[in-house]
């Protein structure tokens, strides 16, 4: 089973690898000793990231998530990078591709298909709903240091 690279970690960050998009199906994630999902990462805990999670996953052609889920408090960004397929939103079927974005609020019941013939690679971010303010997206500092490679 394939394991999240650590590339460099200091003080105030840290850096993996998932490794190539195309080797997404060599990860399998374990939820329980009858729910294995092959082709998902998380890697939140591998960076050490403390307000949100994040997962790669690859769908090969004609899979799908196999369950419709909801969140109790988490709302979700999820990007498709790869590939074309379908993602269903309370029961409403949106079609997704590369360069798809698909914000779903946590009682949001659902799910994702590839009913294309290539892999659909897709990263999840999920993060506490409704916390984001205002004065959150002016936290951002420009400092004066000169950047130097």
């Amino acid at each position: 089973m394939k394991q999240i690279e650590k590339i460099a970690e200091a003080k105030n960050f840290t850096a993996v690898s998932v490794g190539h998009l195309n080797e997404l199906g060599d990860y399998m994630l374990e939820l329980g000793p009858k729910v294995r999902i092959s082709g998902k990462v998380f890697g939140g805990t591998a960076v050490g990231a403390t307000g949100g999670e994040f997962s790669f996953q690859v769908f090969q052609p004609h899979t799908e998530t196999g369950f419709i889920h909801n969140h109790k408090q988490h709302e979700e960004l999820y990007f498709f990078l790869v590939g074309k397929g379908e993602f269903q939103v309370d029961g409403q079927i949106v079609p997704v591709g590369e360069g798809s974005v698909v914000r779903v609020a946590p009682d949001g019941r659902r799910s994702v298909r590839n009913n294309g013939t290539e892999p659909l690679v897709m990263l999840c971010v999920q993060y506490r709903g409704a916390t984001f303010t205002a004065t959150d997206a002016a936290d951002g500092v420009i400092l004066g240091d000169k950047v130097e490679w």
